[in-house]
């Protein structure tokens, strides 16, 4: 019996509970034998089933049909994610904000255009946006340059003080409006 026909495995009795999580460092994960998509950076997704209320597995390649499209699967687990999670937005501190959600989705908002179309919209400017770990997802209008700094060096403690495991990069985005697209913050913080 295939790993994929499985009763625990059997994709109609999984693919609800597939979301999508955003990483940088796969640790034991090898693309080898697990669904992985390039994102943004050297920021990569991965996608795991929730199996109990803070219990989740990561999906290999074994527990897929040989035929999956990757890319169905991807959007899937974002029509999950929008079903069960409630994304909120905050204000820091410091004059930026930050996205809310669980404690183990924050980074796969990352995923969703129209959360930082919204934003856009809302703040009438760019956004640089940083995600240090799997709980901390932090953004700015980019025209802030101060706040952008602050937010900088939040991202960074939250970075350095996250257990291995939830670190996710220092690096830093740009959703921008008038591209209505997130890539890489080529700018200075």
């Amino acid at each position: 019996m295939k790993r994929y026909e499985e009763e625990k495995y059997r994709f109609e009795n999984i693919k609800a509970q597939i979301y999508p999580w955003v990483r940088k460092e796969l640790g034991d994960i090898s693309e080898k034998d697990a669904p992985v998509v390039s994102f943004i950076n050297d920021l990569r997704i991965i996608f795991v089933i929730k199996r109990g209320e803070d219990v989740f597995e990561v999906l290999k390649d074994d527990m897929l049909l040989p035929d999956c499209d990757v890319e169905a699967l991807y959007y899937a687990s974002c029509e999950n994610l929008v079903r069960d999670v409630e994304f909120v937005i905050a204000n820091t501190w410091y004059g930026g904000f930050a996205i809310l959600a669980d404690g183990w989705h924050e980074a796969s908002s990352l995923c969703f255009k129209h959360i930082w179309q919204v934003c856009v919209d809302k703040l009438k400017d760019d956004l640089v946006i940083m995600a240090p770990t799997r709980e901390t997802v932090l953004f700015a209008p980019a025209s802030q340059k101060k706040v952008v700094g602050k937010l900088m060096e939040h991202g960074e403690q939250a970075y350095e003080q996250a257990e291995n495991k939830d670190k996710i990069s220092k690096g830093l985005m740009l959703f921008s409006k008038d591209r209505k697209e997130l890539s890489a913050y080529e700018g200075e913080g």
